[in-house]
C-alpha cells in the first residue's frame, strides 16, 4: 500500500514527495482535479453553517439548491430526486424503484433486465444485476432474478431486438438497468448509442423501466452532461454518484420520471419507498455537488473537454497501428487500447504494466489488458503528453 499525502489538480503526492498524474480521477470522481479551490470555499462557508443533519422530516437549503440545478441539466423528462451516499445505493434505489412500481401497481414483475458483462456496484441488489462473477462469485445464491442481453452491436442488434419481442410476452419483466454507452469495469466496452435506442424503445413499448447507469459516465465524461443525452429515448431512472460531488464527499442520487414517482404517492404508506442513509444528502457534499455543476457548465470546463477529447483523437492516431494494439475506443475523454497480449484480468503481466506506470509518474489502471484513461479535466496538455508518452514506452515492455 502506498501512503499519499496530498494531492492538488490531476497531481497526487506519496509520502517520499513522488508525483502522479492521476490518469483515473480517482475512479472518476475527481473530475475538477483534486482539492479544487473553488469547491474547497463552498464546502468551507458550508461547514461554519450546517455541517449535518438528518434528511428525514428535515429539509435544508444546499438540498433544495442542489435539486433545483441538477434538474436543470439531467434529460428533460427527470423530474424527481431520491438522495442517497454511494453508486451502488443509487443503483440499489433504481431497482428497488422498478420492482415497487410495478408491485405498487398490482402487477407481478419480478425479473431485472441487465447487459452481460455490466457492473453496478456491490451491494445485493447492484451485484445481481451485474454480470461480472469474478466479483460476485461467492454470494451468487443470494441474487434477485435477473436475465441477461449481449450489448447490441451492429452484427448482432436485430437479433436481440426480436428475442426481446418474444421474451417481452411473459409480462414479467420489470426494469432494465444498463451503463449507457460506455461499460465501465467490462474495460471500457462501448456501444452505439443508435441500438441503444432500439432497445430502449422496445422496452418502453412494454412497459419495462428504463434504468440508465450514469455513477461512471454522468457529468462531462463523455462530450456531453450524461451519456443519456446522446441518446433519443430517455431513461425512466437515472442513477448517480462519483463526480456528482467532485471526489470531495459521498453522495449518490437516484432520479425519476414524473410517472415512476407517481407510483409511490400515495395516502397507503406501504407504497412508499422505504429507503434512507443516515448522510443521505448531507450539507457539506450538496455543496460540494452545487459548486461541481457549476464548475461542469463553465467555460473554462467546456474547453478543456474538448481539448483532452482532440489530444486522444491525435494520440489514437499515433498508437492504433502499433503491433502490440490489437484495438482502440473514445467516448469523449474517456480513451481506451486494448494489447495484442493474452492478459488474465489480476496478473503478473497486469501488475508489470501498473508498476512500468507508477514508476513513471502516472496512475493508471489497466483492467487485464486494457489501458483506459479518464483523467481530470483539469489534465494540462503536459501532463496529458506524459500519459501518452507512458503507455507508448509501455508497449515495448509487453
Amino acid at each position: 500500500m502506498l501512503g499519499i499525502v496530498r494531492a492538488k489538480g490531476a497531481l497526487l503526492f506519496d509520502e517520499n514527495g513522488k508525483e502522479y498524474i492521476d490518469g483515473i480521477s480517482s475512479w472518476y470522481t475527481c473530475m475538477f482535479g483534486h482539492c479544487n479551490d473553488f469547491i474547497i470555499e463552498r464546502v468551507s462557508k458550508q461547514l461554519h453553517q450546517l455541517d449535518q443533519v438528518v434528511f428525514s422530516g428535515f429539509t435544508h437549503e444546499p438540498a433544495v439548491k442542489l435539486s433545483e440545478e441538477l434538474i436543470k441539466i439531467l434529460p428533460e423528462n427527470q423530474n424527481k430526486l431520491f438522495f442517497s451516499d454511494n453508486g451502488s445505493t443509487a443503483t440499489e434505489i433504481g431497482i428497488k424503484m422498478a420492482l415497487q412500481y410495478h408491485h405498487n401497481k398490482g402487477n407481478k414483475r419480478n425479473v431485472m433486465l441487465s447487459f452481460e458483462e455490466g457492473f453496478h456496484g456491490d451491494t445485493f441488489g447492484s451485484m445481481s444485476v451485474s454480470g461480472l462473477s469474478v466479483y460476485n462469485g461467492a454470494f451468487e445464491d443470494f441474487f434477485i432474478e435477473v436475465e441477461r442481453i449481449p450489448v447490441p452491436t451492429t452484427e448482432n442488434v436485430d437479433a436481440i431486438l426480436s428475442t426481446l419481442e418474444a421474451r417481452l410476452q411473459n409480462n414479467n419483466i420489470a426494469g432494465f438497468i444498463y451503463e449507457p454507452l460506455v461499460q465501465g469495469a467490462a474495460a471500457m466496452k462501448m456501444h452505439n448509442p443508435d441500438h441503444l435506442n432500439s432497445i430502449l424503445r422496445l422496452l418502453k413499448e412494454h412497459n419495462v423501466l428504463t434504468i440508465a447507469d450514469e455513477v461512471m459516465t454522468g457529468f462531462g465524461k463523455t462530450g456531453k452532461h450524461f451519456a443519456s443525452d446522446h441518446i433519443k429515448t430517455k431513461p425512466d431512472i437515472i442513477c448517480l454518484s462519483k463526480a456528482l460531488t467532485a471526489g470531495v464527499a459521498p453522495m449518490a442520487i437516484t432520479s425519476c420520471a414524473q410517472e415512476v414517482y407517481h407510483a409511490f404517492y400515495s395516502d397507503e404508506i406501504s407504497k412508499g419507498l422505504f429507503h434512507g442513509h443516515t448522510y443521505t444528502a448531507n450539507p457539506l457534499a450538496c455543496s460540494a455537488a452545487l459548486a461541481s455543476i457549476e464548475l461542469l457548465q463553465s467555460e473554462e470546463i467546456q474547453k478543456n473537454i474538448q481539448r483532452i477529447i482532440t489530444s486522444h483523437q491525435q494520440f489514437n492516431d499515433e498508437i492504433k497501428n502499433h503491433p502490440k494494439v490489437a484495438s482502440t475506443r473514445q467516448n469523449g475523454i474517456i480513451y481506451a487500447l486494448d494489447l495484442n497480449v493474452k492478459m488474465e484480468r489480476y496478473g503478473s503481466l497486469r501488475d508489470k504494466l501498473f508498476n512500468h506506470f507508477m514508476d513513471n509518474g502516472v496512475f493508471l489502471r489497466p483492467l487485464g489488458s486494457t489501458i483506459y484513461i479518464l483523467a481530470p479535466f483539469v489534465t494540462t496538455e503536459g501532463q496529458m503528453q506524459k500519459i501518452y508518452s507512458t503507455i507508448k514506452d509501455a508497449l515495448e515492455i509487453v
